[in-house]
């Protein structure tokens, strides 16, 4: 199979939509379903969770409980393939009541490959909460962190 067609690309993209739309009806089995079997998932605060049975539970618990009636905002910045059969993608995401916050205040990268039956699924997943204040002062006290793309 070729990779970076313009058909990876979307069928990439779309297993992120999914999971935001399995977020928006709060259904652990399917946001699960994006997961491979053996992913990895690490969230904001940084638990560890391992298997796509992990993620389900604790996102069923999360619906029900902490994240009730939330949506998830999320923005792609970056698809890459790393051969015929793996993408990174970089993100920023946000859960959220009311209306989609303007600024997403998560990066987030998921590296997703495509398995035996052609299927693109979530390999591995890590969510980090940016902390812009303490950006904001390692860039003044040290320009040469900003990265170039800032510049």
């Amino acid at each position: 199979m070729a990779s970076n067609t313009q058909d990876d690309q979307q069928a990439v993209t779309e297993v992120i939509a999914g999971l935001v739309d399995a977020w928006r009806r709060h259904d652990a089995d399917a946001y699960g379903a994006a997961f491979t079997e053996d992913a990895t998932y690490i969230t904001f605060v940084g638990t560890y969770y391992r298997g796509r049975g992990d993620i389900i539970e604790s996102h069923r618990t999360l619906f029900a409980k902490y994240l009730k009636g939330t949506r998830l905002a999320d923005e792609i910045l970056d698809v890459r393939f790393l051969g015929p059969d793996t993408a990174v993608v970089t993100g920023r995401g946000e859960s959220y009541k009311g209306d989609r916050p303007k600024k997403l205040t998560k990066v987030q990268t998921y590296t997703l490959v495509r398995e035996q039956s052609g299927q693109w699924r979530v390999a591995a997943f890590q969510n980090t909460k940016r902390k812009p204040i303490m950006e904001a002062i390692s860039f003044k006290t040290a320009p040469s962190l900003i990265p170039a793309a800032q510049r």
